[in-house]
Protein backbone atom coordinates (compact mmCIF):
# COMPACT_ATOMS: atom_id res chain seq x y z
CA UNK A 1 0.00 0.00 0.00
CA UNK A 2 2.73 2.19 0.84
CA UNK A 3 4.39 2.37 -2.63
CA UNK A 4 0.60 3.06 -3.80
CA UNK A 5 0.68 6.13 -1.67
CA UNK A 6 3.97 6.92 -2.97
CA UNK A 7 2.81 6.63 -7.15
CA UNK A 8 -0.40 8.66 -6.16
CA UNK A 9 1.48 11.40 -5.00
CA UNK A 10 3.82 11.60 -7.33
CA UNK A 11 1.40 11.58 -9.88
CA UNK A 12 -0.59 14.21 -8.23
CA UNK A 13 2.69 16.43 -8.03
CA UNK A 14 3.09 16.35 -11.64
CA UNK A 15 -0.37 17.61 -12.25
CA UNK A 16 -0.34 20.37 -10.50
CA UNK A 17 2.86 21.38 -12.24
CA UNK A 18 4.72 21.71 -8.71
CA UNK A 19 8.71 22.15 -9.40
CA UNK A 20 10.25 18.52 -8.79
CA UNK A 21 13.39 16.70 -9.93
CA UNK A 22 13.17 13.54 -12.20
CA UNK A 23 15.77 10.43 -10.59
CA UNK A 24 17.51 9.21 -13.35
CA UNK A 25 17.38 5.93 -15.23
CA UNK A 26 18.50 2.70 -14.19
CA UNK A 27 22.07 0.77 -14.92
CA UNK A 28 21.54 -2.48 -17.07
CA UNK A 29 22.50 -6.64 -15.99
CA UNK A 30 25.86 -6.42 -18.10
CA UNK A 31 26.13 -10.46 -17.92
CA UNK A 32 22.95 -9.88 -19.39
CA UNK A 33 23.83 -8.52 -22.66
CA UNK A 34 26.89 -10.41 -22.53
CA UNK A 35 26.51 -14.03 -22.17
CA UNK A 36 23.36 -15.62 -23.62
CA UNK A 37 24.18 -19.36 -22.53
CA UNK A 38 26.63 -20.92 -19.96
CA UNK A 39 27.75 -22.84 -22.55
CA UNK A 40 28.44 -20.69 -24.93
CA UNK A 41 30.31 -18.55 -22.35
CA UNK A 42 32.15 -21.11 -21.29
CA UNK A 43 33.53 -22.06 -25.10
CA UNK A 44 34.68 -18.65 -25.46
CA UNK A 45 38.62 -17.85 -24.86
CA UNK A 46 40.58 -14.32 -25.27
CA UNK A 47 42.21 -13.25 -28.31
CA UNK A 48 43.57 -9.59 -27.72
CA UNK A 49 46.49 -8.63 -28.62
CA UNK A 50 48.72 -7.59 -26.34
CA UNK A 51 49.99 -4.17 -25.18
CA UNK A 52 45.99 -4.40 -25.53
CA UNK A 53 44.28 -1.33 -26.74
CA UNK A 54 41.14 -0.71 -24.40
CA UNK A 55 37.77 0.79 -25.67
CA UNK A 56 35.46 2.57 -22.42
CA UNK A 57 31.84 2.42 -22.93
CA UNK A 58 29.27 3.50 -20.51
CA UNK A 59 26.07 1.17 -20.63
CA UNK A 60 22.18 2.28 -18.99
CA UNK A 61 18.82 0.72 -18.79
CA UNK A 62 16.74 1.47 -22.22
CA UNK A 63 15.62 4.77 -22.15
CA UNK A 64 17.93 6.18 -19.68
CA UNK A 65 17.98 9.70 -18.85
CA UNK A 66 19.36 11.92 -15.58
CA UNK A 67 19.20 15.48 -15.00
CA UNK A 68 22.04 15.96 -17.56
CA UNK A 69 22.75 13.17 -19.82
CA UNK A 70 20.31 10.98 -22.49
CA UNK A 71 21.31 7.64 -23.07
CA UNK A 72 21.64 6.67 -27.04
CA UNK A 73 19.68 3.80 -28.70
CA UNK A 74 16.64 2.01 -28.63
CA UNK A 75 16.40 -1.81 -28.01
CA UNK A 76 17.42 -3.42 -24.98
CA UNK A 77 19.73 -0.65 -23.18
CA UNK A 78 21.47 2.06 -24.14
CA UNK A 79 24.61 3.74 -24.07
CA UNK A 80 25.88 7.31 -22.50
CA UNK A 81 28.49 8.86 -24.89
CA UNK A 82 28.48 12.34 -23.35
CA UNK A 83 30.60 12.83 -20.12
CA UNK A 84 28.56 13.12 -17.64
CA UNK A 85 30.59 12.32 -14.14
CA UNK A 86 34.22 10.93 -15.66
CA UNK A 87 37.26 13.56 -16.64
CA UNK A 88 39.51 13.24 -18.63
CA UNK A 89 42.16 12.60 -16.07
CA UNK A 90 40.25 9.12 -15.28
CA UNK A 91 40.76 8.17 -19.09
CA UNK A 92 44.65 8.85 -19.08
CA UNK A 93 44.46 6.88 -15.61
CA UNK A 94 43.75 3.88 -17.64
CA UNK A 95 45.88 4.56 -20.34
CA UNK A 96 48.87 4.19 -17.64
CA UNK A 97 47.79 1.19 -16.49
CA UNK A 98 51.11 -1.43 -17.51
CA UNK A 99 50.41 -3.39 -20.87
CA UNK A 100 47.75 -0.53 -22.25
CA UNK A 101 48.83 0.43 -25.94
CA UNK A 102 45.42 2.81 -25.88
CA UNK A 103 42.36 3.91 -24.63
CA UNK A 104 39.61 4.93 -26.52
CA UNK A 105 35.40 5.72 -26.36
CA UNK A 106 32.59 4.28 -28.40
CA UNK A 107 30.34 7.51 -29.89
CA UNK A 108 26.79 7.34 -31.72
CA UNK A 109 28.07 7.53 -35.00
CA UNK A 110 29.57 3.78 -34.54
CA UNK A 111 26.66 2.46 -32.82
CA UNK A 112 23.63 0.96 -34.44
CA UNK A 113 20.45 2.48 -33.40
CA UNK A 114 18.54 -0.30 -32.00
CA UNK A 115 21.41 -2.00 -28.88
CA UNK A 116 20.65 -5.78 -28.62
CA UNK A 117 23.46 -7.01 -26.83
CA UNK A 118 27.06 -6.66 -26.28
CA UNK A 119 27.91 -7.81 -30.03
CA UNK A 120 26.53 -4.68 -30.77
CA UNK A 121 29.26 -2.73 -29.06
CA UNK A 122 31.77 -5.33 -29.89
CA UNK A 123 31.50 -4.66 -33.49
CA UNK A 124 31.81 -0.63 -32.65
CA UNK A 125 35.17 -1.41 -30.71
CA UNK A 126 36.78 -2.78 -34.15
CA UNK A 127 36.23 -0.35 -36.35
CA UNK A 128 38.60 1.64 -33.37
CA UNK A 129 40.78 -1.59 -33.49
CA UNK A 130 40.19 -2.28 -30.21
CA UNK A 131 41.35 -5.47 -28.68
CA UNK A 132 38.95 -5.22 -25.31
CA UNK A 133 35.71 -3.18 -24.44
CA UNK A 134 36.06 -1.61 -20.69
CA UNK A 135 32.03 -2.25 -20.21
CA UNK A 136 30.46 -0.47 -16.91
CA UNK A 137 27.11 0.91 -15.78
CA UNK A 138 25.59 3.22 -13.27
CA UNK A 139 23.03 2.33 -11.14
CA UNK A 140 21.79 4.81 -8.88
CA UNK A 141 18.92 5.05 -5.91
CA UNK A 142 17.18 7.80 -3.65
CA UNK A 143 15.70 6.88 -0.29
CA UNK A 144 14.82 7.67 2.68
CA UNK A 145 13.58 5.76 6.36
CA UNK A 146 10.05 5.57 4.45
CA UNK A 147 10.33 5.65 1.09
CA UNK A 148 12.44 4.42 -2.01
CA UNK A 149 12.01 6.33 -5.33
CA UNK A 150 12.69 4.59 -8.12
CA UNK A 151 14.61 5.23 -11.71
CA UNK A 152 13.08 7.94 -13.62
CA UNK A 153 11.08 9.06 -11.41
CA UNK A 154 9.83 12.77 -10.61
CA UNK A 155 10.17 13.47 -6.76
CA UNK A 156 8.78 17.01 -5.82
CA UNK A 157 11.31 19.81 -4.38
CA UNK A 158 10.73 19.44 -0.42
CA UNK A 159 8.51 16.01 -0.75
CA UNK A 160 10.88 14.58 1.99
CA UNK A 161 10.48 16.95 5.10
CA UNK A 162 12.61 16.33 8.17
CA UNK A 163 14.14 12.88 7.04
CA UNK A 164 17.51 11.60 6.18
CA UNK A 165 17.92 10.81 2.62
CA UNK A 166 20.30 8.42 0.93
CA UNK A 167 21.51 8.54 -2.15
CA UNK A 168 23.09 5.33 -3.17
CA UNK A 169 25.17 4.30 -5.98
CA UNK A 170 26.46 1.41 -7.93
CA UNK A 171 29.05 1.08 -10.52
CA UNK A 172 29.70 -1.86 -12.22
CA UNK A 173 32.43 -3.15 -14.72
CA UNK A 174 33.61 -6.05 -17.22
CA UNK A 175 36.00 -6.83 -19.72
CA UNK A 176 34.91 -8.12 -22.03
CA UNK A 177 37.45 -9.61 -25.45
CA UNK A 178 36.49 -7.40 -28.82
CA UNK A 179 37.06 -10.68 -30.87
CA UNK A 180 35.43 -13.30 -28.91
CA UNK A 181 33.33 -11.80 -26.22
CA UNK A 182 35.52 -13.62 -23.32
CA UNK A 183 34.88 -12.14 -19.99
CA UNK A 184 38.33 -11.44 -18.50
CA UNK A 185 36.68 -10.32 -15.35
CA UNK A 186 33.95 -7.71 -13.72
CA UNK A 187 34.15 -5.61 -10.84
CA UNK A 188 32.32 -3.21 -8.24
CA UNK A 189 31.80 -0.36 -6.28
CA UNK A 190 29.01 1.64 -4.15
CA UNK A 191 28.88 5.12 -2.87
CA UNK A 192 26.13 6.52 -0.61
CA UNK A 193 25.36 10.22 0.44
CA UNK A 194 24.11 11.07 3.53
CA UNK A 195 22.09 14.13 4.56
CA UNK A 196 18.83 15.63 5.90
CA UNK A 197 15.79 15.70 2.65
CA UNK A 198 15.02 19.11 3.77
CA UNK A 199 17.92 20.52 2.01
CA UNK A 200 16.85 19.36 -1.24
CA UNK A 201 15.07 22.38 -1.60
CA UNK A 202 15.98 22.51 -5.26
CA UNK A 203 17.30 20.38 -9.06
CA UNK A 204 20.67 21.36 -8.13
CA UNK A 205 20.89 20.49 -4.50
CA UNK A 206 19.42 17.11 -5.26
CA UNK A 207 21.69 16.93 -8.72
CA UNK A 208 25.09 17.61 -6.53
CA UNK A 209 23.79 14.57 -4.00
CA UNK A 210 23.74 12.24 -7.26
CA UNK A 211 26.42 13.24 -9.04
CA UNK A 212 28.92 13.10 -5.48
CA UNK A 213 27.57 9.46 -4.83
CA UNK A 214 28.00 8.41 -8.71
CA UNK A 215 31.28 9.75 -8.93
CA UNK A 216 32.43 8.04 -5.67
CA UNK A 217 31.15 4.68 -7.25
CA UNK A 218 32.96 5.44 -10.28
CA UNK A 219 35.80 6.39 -8.32
CA UNK A 220 35.70 3.20 -6.56
CA UNK A 221 35.07 1.44 -9.56
CA UNK A 222 38.29 2.60 -11.27
CA UNK A 223 40.54 1.22 -8.11
CA UNK A 224 38.67 -2.27 -8.83
CA UNK A 225 39.64 -2.05 -12.70
CA UNK A 226 43.14 -1.26 -11.81
CA UNK A 227 43.32 -4.88 -9.57
CA UNK A 228 41.26 -6.21 -12.04
CA UNK A 229 43.70 -5.39 -14.91
CA UNK A 230 46.93 -5.92 -12.99
CA UNK A 231 45.57 -9.65 -12.59
CA UNK A 232 44.45 -10.28 -16.33
CA UNK A 233 47.22 -8.42 -18.22
CA UNK A 234 49.71 -10.34 -15.91
CA UNK A 235 48.51 -13.37 -16.79
CA UNK A 236 48.19 -12.68 -20.35
CA UNK A 237 50.84 -10.45 -21.51
CA UNK A 238 52.83 -13.15 -19.66
CA UNK A 239 51.32 -16.12 -21.73
CA UNK A 240 49.50 -17.51 -19.09
CA UNK A 241 45.40 -18.36 -19.84
CA UNK A 242 43.16 -16.62 -17.70
CA UNK A 243 39.58 -18.30 -16.66
CA UNK A 244 36.39 -16.89 -17.23
CA UNK A 245 34.86 -15.13 -14.07
CA UNK A 246 31.85 -16.53 -13.23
Amino acid sequence: MKSFRLAGVLASLVLAGCASYQTPGSGVSIPEITAPSIAEAMARKPAASWPARLIVVRVQGAGYQSYTNRGYGQGRFSVVTTRDIETEADFKRIGAMPHVAAVGMLNRLLLPGNLESALDLRNAAAQLQGDIVVMYTIDTSFRTETDQVGPLQLVSLGFFPNKKAKVSSTCALALVDTRTGFVYGVGESTSNEDQRSDLWNSEEAIEKARARAERGAFDGALVELEKLWTQVSTAQAGGSQVSASP
